[in-house]
């Protein structure tokens, strides 16, 4: 027992020795990996590195021969700090001035229709040939020209984006469901030709003008300059000008709406179909002043969304697309009750109406129904008489009138319109009608309101960026003929559009600094115009985000959480506010972090608030420089010489004589005083002769460079380039333009490389951030999803002063090939200081990663080329996570409110198809094969009618839909130059040593290869979208931001004649045999 005790300890002392033998080996192992990545190597080779990459960079820019030359200057210069206040007011005043031009215009315009329509007598006989805008210069199988289609001249004008217009005349565009030749047509279009002569006039005043047109009542488009309409594939022009929202505006006043959609058993197949497209036309006229909700009933109520029970919401895209999505779901049963709807509706309003919110100006409710068994006069008599300040709108859906007597008697005695919709075809036509009833109160007041729209995109001048922004002001034409005043006849609205661009225009951007901007947005705190504000999705093909013209200025400065900024300008305050803001750059894989100072007023006569922002630090300092006038002229001579095309300097908009100058061009005329009417800005112009006369130098300093073959032989360099703040560039090729390796860098596409509108170039707003004398590299990223640059940018700025008060004057730098910057990285990082030249460590070792990143995470250079580009921690997690937990990077989340997911949707081919007003037009043919089969109306006629394709027509869709993400970005840490870490993973110890390269915003970092660490997992950039659960939901559609109500209101007036209320209305057998071909045409597929 005692020798078998013996061997059992033993073997327990020799188990122990053996388990402090692995302990140490595994201790061993892990100082051994330590080791193999010596610090003072790394910073050896970073140091080497260093110092090569600064000397290029700086040898070729000409860096500090430009700087040398700004100090020389240093004691005659001014630096001023700018006052961000006075410098608001004086762009909400310069603003103010042109908005009130523009609305000028349009008031002459009134003016002359309104004359004109008061000398015209209707003459329902009345022929005349008038140039439809369709049809001009078309001409038959014989050569000559079609009715209504003769020759009309068509010029392409540089004014509008070259397209082929006609200055002299305006043409005339009618939608497709109208009659080219109806009587009221024919004679509105005969005395609205006087309106040529203004529209002729106004441009000759305004130079500046585009678009300016006459939208009528009966539904034609008169527009100036004439030019020539398009249809679509289907043969059909979908523009109706008065759903437009500026038609709408200027007609109406603000307006709560409850829509009430009979869904009892009655309303089966096709009633409940044209029902639908009845509410989804509606929604389409209201706009985001007025406020709605949707309301179903049967033998009980169903709100069409039951989160908003008992409210109602703006009417503003998202919320109207929402409900619509919800008319889908809406079916068919039970018995109607319509004075519980109706009850219902009355309190809706009268509660709303006393919260304080909606519009406080018009309110109606729109009946939509097969038919009413009764007046319902005693829920009238207790909610509405005798003000009836609630008008009442009623649609009768379908061919019978049985009920059409208690359904007109509802709607006159309520101020309101009856009509009756018996196919899809009349409901366009039939839901306009309440718009001239609301219209009354205001033609009877004489009021001729101005009002703006938010910004939209206008796709007939789309420029090369395929956005064209615009903002339009209208008013609305009154019949003045003393026998129509009661009735309160609108004639239509005229209106003229104002490109975002002129705003921008206005704007001093070198007087903003280099990461300052202006903005505006409407009284609704919707963007008029923003540098953030991205309206089109999917690059290439230039698609139009759903929201665009609604996006809140709260999603794009979403740092101020408590909307102070929103608010206040939405409540037309004059004032400031400061915050740190997060700003990317780069297509929004970098990120600026500063502190902003915001300076807000309003824009009198119009809904507009402007905001300037200014960033602190150097951002809030200009200096005035002075040189002759001579010394300048002969600096700007110079071939290599070109401002910010986007920027003012002269204004070369204002005679059509000096539309084709550059600003280089105009600046040199003004300066040469030959051309006396140009107006230019004085103070920018002495600025642009400054810095064209310091400057100078470097051009020579170039050439010398480029001619000395002995100097970059291998032709790493390519491109040096300089900016001033003044938009001045200067660019040097050191190779053929033909051996450019990047070919768009620093070309009019290059939108982020060049001074625009709305910014300064990519590189010089890095460079200001960077520490001065240090340079800043990157990679451009490709547009697409991998990124395969084949260049390296650096460039650095060059300050007046050695303190953080002195503006950035300039920014100066080099593009590189790629190739050319990583084989000096590698030869970099071969060095040793080792006696007998052999290297404890290399970075051709298998068992080492070496990689170069940027202060932003992004790796240029890695042994792996197909990695260039890429995120750090996709590549290396591990090492990644380790860094943002020793503070050596950290990470900044980011929100997007402007983002496009990816959703699947069930569609039915054949319900949206009928929810879209002009496939709608295009189905009212099948409505004739129901005047033959009559006993069908009571089925579902889109499921009869696709009924080979039932199996097709629900399915899932992919689809992009707005939606809201929050994406990281990645910073370093400025104070943290070089950090190693050892990072334990499952089965080996992965141990890093991270350096910083001196003189610039790299980082070399060496990494043990050979513990893989897989357990950790990589660190992505990758948006994730924000997903509100169903009571998040809910309590974002009831949320109401803080708005603005327009100033006017003309809901009421009591001499309004209510008469005039409405009739039953069908297609006439006219109407029905023009569709028969159409009808044979679609039999025969």
């Amino acid at each position: 027992m005692a020798g078998s005790g013996s061997l059992c300890c033993a073997s327990r002392g020799a188990s122990a020795l053996l388990a402090t033998a692995l302990l140490y080996a595994a201790l061993g192992d892990v100082v051994r990996s330590e080791q193999q990545i010596p610090l003072s190597v790394v910073k050896l080779w970073a140091s080497a590195f260093g110092g090569e990459i600064k000397s290029i960079a700086a040898k070729y820019s000409g860096s500090q021969l430009l700087q040398k030359k700004y100090k020389e200057y240093e004691k005659d210069v001014a630096i001023e700090e700018i006052d961000g206040l006075q410098l608001v007011k004086k762009l909400a005043k310069i603003m103010e001035e042109m908005f009130h031009k523009k609305s000028e215009a349009v008031r002459r315009l009134v003016e002359a229709a309104e004359e004109a329509h008061l000398k015209h007598e209707f003459d329902a006989d009345l022929q005349y040939e008038y140039f439809n805008a369709v049809l001009i210069n078309e001409r038959d199988k014989d050569g000559n020209f079609l009715e209504l289609g003769k020759e009309f001249i068509l010029a392409p004008n540089d004014h509008f984006n070259n397209l082929p217009v006609n200055i002299s005349l305006s043409d005339v565009q009618v939608p497709t469901n109208m009659y080219n030749k109806d009587p009221a047509i024919v004679n509105g279009v005969y005395w609205s030709e006087s309106l040529n002569k203004v529209f002729v006039d106004n441009f000759d005043r305004d130079p500046s003008l585009i678009w300016q047109y006459f939208g009528s009542a009966k539904g034609f488009f008169r527009q100036y300059p004439g030019i020539k309409w398009e249809p679509d594939e289907n043969g059909v022009i979908a523009f109706d000008c008065r759903n437009r929202k500026w038609y709408i505006q200027a007609a109406t006043s603000p307006k709560d709406v409850v829509i009430l959609v009979d869904v009892s058993g009655s309303m089966k197949g096709l009633r409940l179909t044209i029902a639908k497209q009845t509410v989804s036309s509606i929604l389409d006229t209201l706009g985001d002043d007025d406020f709605f909700n949707i309301i179903t009933y049967n033998e009980e109520l169903h709100y069409v969304e039951p989160c908003l029970n008992g409210t109602l919401v703006q009417a503003d895209r998202t919320n109207k697309e929402h409900f619509r999505e919800h008319l889908d779901k809406l079916f068919a049963k039970g018995i109607g009750m319509l004075d519980i709807a109706l009850n219902e509706a009355f309190n809706i309003l009268s509660d709303f109406n006393h919260t304080g919110q909606g519009s406080i100006c018009s309110q109606a409710i729109m009946l939509i129904t097969d038919g009413a068994v009764d007046t319902y006069d005693t829920i009238f008599a207790k909610y509405n008489w005798p003000d009836r300040k609630v008008r009442i709108f009623t649609y009768l859906i379908g061919r019978e009138a049985a009920f059409a007597d208690n359904l007109k008697w509802m709607a006159c005695a309520n101020k309101g319109f009856f009509t009756q919709i018996s196919t899809l075809a009349d409901v366009q036509e039939n839901v306009m009608e309440y718009l001239h009833v609301l219209s009354r109160p205001k033609v009877i007041d004489q009021e001729h309101d101005v009002v703006w729209t938010e910004a939209y995109i206008d796709s007939t001048l789309a420029d090369d960026q395929g956005l064209v922004l615009m903002t339009t002001v209208a008013m609305p034409v009154f019949s003045k003929q003393n026998e129509t005043r009661s009735k309160g006849i609108l004639l239509g609205v005229v209106g003229t559009d104002v490109p975002v661009k002129e705003l921008l225009k206005t704007i001093p951007k070198y007087k903003l600094g280099i990461h300052g901007y202006a903005f505006a947005i409407t009284n609704n705190g919707y963007i008029l115009t923003h540098p953030e504000l991205r309206p089109l999705y999917e690059e290439g093909k230039k698609r139009r985000k759903p929201n665009y013209s609604s996006v809140d200025l709260s999603e794009v400065e979403w740092e101020d959480r408590d909307d102070v900024l929103r608010n206040a300008m939405v409540n037309r305050k004059t004032g400031k506010f400061s915050m740190e803001v997060k700003k990317t750059v780069d297509k929004g894989k970098r990120v600026l972090v500063m502190t902003n100072d915001y300076y807000y007023t309003d824009i009198k006569g119009t809904p507009f608030s402007l905001g300037v922002a200014l960033s602190r630090g150097h951002g809030k300092y200009f200096f005035r420089g002075n040189v002759t006038i001579e010394e300048g002229l002969h600096d700007l001579e110079h071939p290599d010489v070109s401002l910010a095309d986007e920027w003012s300097y002269c204004n070369t908009d204002l005679h059509p004589e000096h539309r084709h100058l550059s600003q280089l061009e105009a600046i040199k005329l003004y300066l040469k005083g030959k051309e006396p009417l140009l107006q230019c800005d004085k103070e920018l112009i002495q600025e642009v002769l400054f810095d064209a006369v310091v400057s100078a130098p470097i051009e020579a300093y170039w050439t010398s460079l480029a001619l000395n073959k002995s100097e970059n032989s291998d032709k790493g360099v390519e491109v040096a380039f300089l900016g001033t703040r003044t938009g001045l560039s200067r660019i040097n090729l050191f190779v053929g333009a033909e051996q450019l390796t990047n070919q768009d860098f620093l070309k009019a596409g290059d939108k982020e490389n060049i001074f625009n509108a709305d910014h300064f170039p990519l590189w010089y707003r890095r460079a200001a951030e960077q520490i001065p004398g240090s340079f800043v590299y990157s990679i451009p990223f490709s547009t697409g999803t991998v990124n395969k640059s084949n260049v390296v940018t650096a460039s650095t700025s060059v300050q007046l002063l050695d303190e953080r008060k002195s503006p950035v004057v300039a920014a100066v730098g080099i593009q590189m090939k790629l190739e050319f910057f990583q084989r000096k990285f590698w030869t970099a990082s071969r060095q040793c200081a080792s006696l007998d030249g052999k290297c404890s460590i290399s970075c051709d070792d298998e068992t080492v990663n070496c990689y170069l990143i940027d202060n932003n995470g992004f790796i240029l250079v890695s042994e792996d080329y197909t990695q260039t580009g890429d995120f750090f921690g996709e590549v290396e997690g591990a090492v990644m996570n380790k860094l943002l937990t020793m503070g050596s990077f950290k990470r900044i989340t980011l929100y997007d409110y402007q983002a496009m997911c990816r959703a699947n949707k069930e569609s039915s081919d054949c319900a949206h198809g009928l929810l879209d007003p002009y496939k709608a037009f295009l189905s009212a043919a099948k409505w004739i094969m129901t005047e033959l089969v009559l006993f069908l109306v009571e089925f579902n006629l889109c499921s009869w009618w696709h009924s080979d394709m039932t199996a097709k027509a629900q399915k899932l869709k992919q689809t992009l839909e707005p939606c809201d993400t929050e994406y990281p970005a990645f910073v370093s840490e400025r104070t943290i130059k070089e950090t190693t870490g050892n990072i334990a993973c499952e089965d080996c110890s992965k141990s890093f040593v991270i350096q910083q390269i001196p003189s610039s915003n790299l980082f070399m970092v060496v990494v043990d290869g050979s513990c893989l660490c897989e357990s950790v997992a990589p660190i992505t950039m990758a948006p994730i979208e924000i997903r509100y659960n169903e009571s998040l939901k809910c309590e974002r559609l009831k949320a109401q931001k803080i708005r603005r109500r327009p100033e006017s209101c003309h809901g009421f007036h009591p001499e309004e004649n209510a008469r005039e209320c409405g009739g039953a209305s069908s297609l006439q057998a006219q109407a029905a045999l023009l569709l028969l071909p159409l009808v044979s045409s679609l039999f025969s597929r």
